[in-house]
C-alpha cells in the first residue's frame, strides 16, 4: 500500500498528523478531509472512464 513511501513508521505518521492538525486546526480539519475525499473520488471516476463519451466529442469546424 505504501510502496512510494518506504520506511515510514508509526512515529512518522503521528508527526505528519500533528503537523496537519496544526496547519488546518481542529475546526477546519473535517472540512479539509471531506474536500480531499471528493477530489480522490472524482479522480478515480475520471481515471476509470476510457475516454470522452460519444455526445461529448468536439466537432471540428469546417
Amino acid at each position: 500500500m505504501f510502496g512510494l513511501l518506504p520506511n515510514i513508521g508509526p512515529w512518522e505518521i503521528a508527526a505528519l498528523l500533528a503537523v496537519v492538525l496544526i496547519i488546518f486546526g481542529p475546526g477546519k480539519l473535517p472540512e479539509a478531509v471531506k474536500s480531499l475525499g471528493k477530489a480522490v473520488k472524482n479522480f478515480r471516476k475520471e481515471v476509470a472512464e476510457p475516454g470522452p463519451k460519444e455526445n461529448e466529442k468536439e466537432e471540428k469546424p469546417s
